[in-house]
């Protein structure tokens, strides 16, 4: 059966639209998964390989390396390929993966080489993976459902942010935390099923040539997505504001676990279900970019939920360690109302302003750029965390992510009412 057509005056949810709900069913599941891993993979480290500051710093920093190194080739291959093959093959592949580590636990032989070597290989597939996956979405859905789109596909990750820490807290108490992860190599499993179940026809890509007619080599190709991005007068700037903030949230991210643990003497299991509580921001926050838009305007929408990260991340070293919860979910409710509103409405942005046979470049470089900052965000928090100490690596992380809003507030972002029909590139 096709999707149902729209009636006059009113189009039917996104919701209706089978081929759309499965990729948001395959997002929710990997997602769910991937909560759990990202409370039980540094446990490991922590509880079970006995890792410092700094060697979970490198550890965050090995998840987020490859968006460096393959990130900006990853883009043209996208623009060159069919998006959907790609997305299935990073969920198989992160499922060997991951599967690996509760298998070297159980043979006596895990190591923290090997959790850096399955972050570092898990973090390639996730490259390839995220740029396909919103170079994908346009080809799924009208361009002017992007913003739902976009929001509905952030409620999925919020009901998995909602969900997944306290049970992956849970399984870390009960199964231990290598034995947890099991859990989202299924996800990933499942994930590509759903994938694999898309009707709808995904055109080849056209292939790049030049003036001439010839084959644009790939060192052009990346020259050209990075020359896009740069001279773009909105994406030059949100990623600026993305890329610092990333930076300074990397650095406290990389010691969040052990100051959590050890300083505030927090139990995985209590982690988990705090995490799991005030993750409900991120649901809140999956509901609100629309009614924020027409009320103030896209621009001021993406200055404001930008600040508001600085903020909410100071609540964390603030938090008394007699009574650190309110803190702790006042921070995170915050935290995420303000990155979901920022995340569905600047990439809504992003993807209508771009032509087809640029989006994958383009993706792929607003990534280079704005995840390519965390690996070095990472091993600075955890040198810092090993020196000046851990609360103190909280408060400059919560001081510089304040910082990170003024690039998209003097510029022209900022005066932006809707999503335009054609951005200017200069």
């Amino acid at each position: 059966m096709s999707d149902p057509p729209a009636t006059a005056g009113a189009r039917p949810s996104l919701w209706r639209h089978r081929d759309f709900l499965k990729l948001w069913t395959a997002e929710t599941v990997s997602q769910f998964g991937s909560q759990i891993t990202a409370i039980a993979l540094p446990l490991v480290a922590i509880l079970v390989l006995e890792a410092d500051a700094f060697e979970v710093g490198l550890l965050n920093a090995a998840d987020t390396l490859p968006f460096l190194i393959v990130g900006l080739p990853a883009g043209v291959w996208i623009d060159r390929l069919r998006r959907r093959p790609i997305l299935i093959v990073g969920d198989l592949g992160r499922a060997v993966l991951l599967t690996s580590i509760p298998v070297a636990h159980l043979m006596g032989v895990l190591s923290l080489a090997q959790l850096y070597v399955v972050g570092f290989l898990v973090g390639v597939l996730t490259v390839f993976f995220d740029v396909a996956y919103q170079s994908y979405l346009p080809a799924l859905v009208d361009r002017d459902r992007l913003v739902e789109g976009n929001a509905k596909l952030e409620i999925s990750r919020s009901a998995a942010a909602v969900a997944g820490p306290p049970v992956g807290g849970a399984l870390v108490g009960v199964l231990s935390a290598p034995i947890a992860i099991v859990f989202d190599a299924i996800s990933f499993l499942a994930s590509a099923l759903f994938l694999l179940a898309i009707r709808k026809p995904e055109p080849t890509p056209e292939p790049h040539l030049d003036e001439i007619g010839q084959r644009v080599g790939m060192l052009r190709s990346i020259r050209d997505g990075l020359a896009y991005v740069a001279t773009h007068r909105y994406l030059r700037n949100i990623a600026a504001t993305t890329g610092v903030g990333n930076l300074f949230g990397a650095m406290g991210y990389a010691v969040l676990m052990l100051y959590l643990i050890r300083d505030l003497g927090l139990s995985p299991g209590t982690i988990g279900l705090v995490l799991g509580i005030v993750s409900l921001g991120f649901l809140v926050g999956a509901l609100l970019p629309d009614r924020i838009q027409r009320r103030i305007g896209l621009g001021p929408t993406i200055v404001a939920s930008a600040a508001v990260d600085g903020l909410a991340l100071f609540l964390v070293p603030l938090a008394p360690p007699a009574s650190p919860i309110p803190f702790l979910v006042a921070s995170v409710v915050l935290l995420g109302i303000g990155q979901v509103v920022y995340n569905v409405s600047q990439v809504s942005l992003r993807q209508a302003i771009t032509p087809d046979n640029m989006l994958g470049r383009m993706n792929a470089t607003m990534r280079f750029i704005v995840f390519g900052t965390m690996p070095l965000g990472a091993v600075i928090g955890g040198a810092l965390g090993a020196t000046i100490g851990l609360r103190e690596t909280l408060f400059v992380s919560a001081a510089g992510a304040r910082l990170a809003c003024l690039f998209v507030l003097f510029s022209p972002v900022r005066s932006l009412r809707a999503i335009p029909e054609a951005a200017p590139a200069g």
